[in-house]
């Protein structure tokens, strides 16, 4: 698939990552030389240096033959222009970037007037994953597949201290749940029954969401149960501005508290019923002032990294019982869990997961980026010229680190064994880490037909400028 990519920022650069260890022909253009000079020291990808709204750049990298355009330039506007002009040049599918929330009721307008695509707002889509976490509670995070009948969740093994020191094959307490990988350190560790628990070790289980429920010792629904009555925002950017507009329709009560005077006059403004406090919200007085420790949650959005999770960890000493932090470096997140904090969101990889899912079609369902883009959980929809049907996984001989977590057929979920068998239409959720993606990709998308096939596929869907 050929794939033009305007923009070598952190989501274009993350993009082009995944898609590169897939075997597509991917092209960056940027007006930053540093940015490109990073794509061109890590990923094996053409890049050019110029403004891809320009018509002779677009132009120049022959828009009938391009598969998909991604606009993801710093700039709403340019983006939407980029896409346009592509899907005018004859770009099969165009997808774009768009932030401002004074744009959030007009995308269904620029989707129909511009023939985008795909528009992904990274601010919302960074909301969404907060807010689903919170009312689902700090104990277990949960991403749900085939609507919500498959899970994966992430348990901390200090919730039940007796795993500690035991070996997966001596443990009967995954019933019915599959454990496909185990976070130690920073490090992913694919598991298998000699694998001994440390007490700090997360567990990765993909299993039937009931099934996840009564592991976790929760009979109840999540969302009624564990919805935080108090939180604290600390950051009134975008992403705590739909984040407070969420939480405060669902009933919680939000304070925010943002530095920007005139960004706390917007907020104050255009959110209902939430409390917009003017300050530094680094400053320990004013945080023990609004009550800081009788918060039910504390979500930390400034634009720096490093106070995001200094806020965050503050917050856990005082006894709140769901902290989460936004990290925008991927490199971050392996500090989380050593540090004691609940949760970190990458704007990044929660973007990057989505716009992956929008290229690869209607064959993947969803998507998750786990371990800072390290591995993902991905599922596919099977069709009846993949690899994989008709064939027991046993003999399907799938590389470690690749696990089928779950089969779902029709309303029948199976936690599959080695004798399982795979059919046309059915839903496997999998577990894949980032190096195997490109043999994942090959198994499950790429149809039978061997070397003719995928090299008439790729002479089709490949090619450069030089060689046009």
């Amino acid at each position: 698939m050929r794939i033009f990519i305007a923009g070598a920022g952190k989501l274009g650069y993350k993009v082009a990552e995944a898609l590169s260890r897939n075997g597509h022909d991917i092209t960056v253009v940027d007006t930053d030389d540093q940015a490109l000079q990073r794509v061109n020291n890590n990923l094996d990808v053409l890049t050019a240096k110029g403004n891809a709204a320009q018509l002779q750049i677009l132009e120049q990298f022959n828009m009938e033959r391009t598969s998909i355009v991604l606009a993801v330039t710093d700039s709403d506007e340019t983006n939407i222009l980029i896409c346009q002009m592509a899907k005018e040049l004859g770009c099969a599918r165009a997808a774009a970037r768009v932030r401002d929330p004074a744009y959030a009721k007009q995308i269904d307008f620029f989707s129909r007037r511009f023939g985008i695509d795909f528009i992904i707002n990274p601010d919302q889509e960074v909301a969404k994953e907060i807010g689903r976490y919170l009312v689902q509670g700090g104990a277990i995070h949960v991403e749900q597949f085939a609507q919500g009948r498959v899970g994966l969740v992430e348990y901390s093994v200090s919730l039940r201290p007796e795993l500690a020191g035991r070996m997966l094959c001596e443990l009967d307490v995954f019933h019915g749940l599959l454990v496909v990988a185990v976070s130690r350190d920073g490090e992913i560790i694919i598991p298998h029954g000699s694998t001994q628990l440390a007490g700090k070790d997360v567990l990765y289980l993909i299993g039937k969401t009931p099934d996840l429920k009564a592991f976790a010792g929760d009979g109840e629904p999540w969302p009624q149960r564990l919805l935080p009555r108090n939180v604290m925002i600390l950051g009134g950017g975008n992403a705590g501005f739909y984040l407070a507009r969420h939480l405060q329709e669902l009933g919680a009560a939000v304070k925010i508290i943002e530095q920007d005077e005139a960004r706390c006059a917007y907020l104050a403004e255009n959110l209902r019923n939430v409390l917009v406090i003017h300050g530094d919200g680094s400053d320990h007085d004013l945080l023990e002032e609004e009550n800081l420790s009788q918060m039910d949650a504390l979500v930390t959005l400034t634009g720096l990294d490093e106070e995001n999770l200094l806020l965050a960890l503050l917050g856990k000493q005082r006894g709140i019982g769901r902290v989460v932090a936004k990290v925008s470096r991927s490199n971050f997140i392996s500090l989380i869990e050593q540090l004691g904090i609940d949760r970190a969101v990458n704007p990044v990889l929660i973007s990057a997961a989505a716009i992956i899912r929008f290229i690869q079609g209607g064959q993947i369902a969803s998507l998750s980026l786990l371990f800072g883009g390290q591995a993902e959980v991905v599922e596919i929809i099977v069709t009846e010229a993949s690899q994989v049907v008709g064939v027991t996984l046993a003999d399907l001989n799938l590389p470690q680190g690749m696990i089928v977590g779950a089969i779902v057929r029709g309303s029948q979920v199976t936690i599959p064994r080695g004798d399982s068998v795979i059919r046309p239409g059915d839903r496997v959720v999998v577990f894949c880490l980032a190096a195997l993606v490109n043999q994942l990709e090959r198994l499950f998308y790429r149809p039978r037909g061997g070397f003719l096939r995928e090299l008439w596929h790729g002479r089709k869907d490949s090619g450069n400028p030089s060689a046009d």
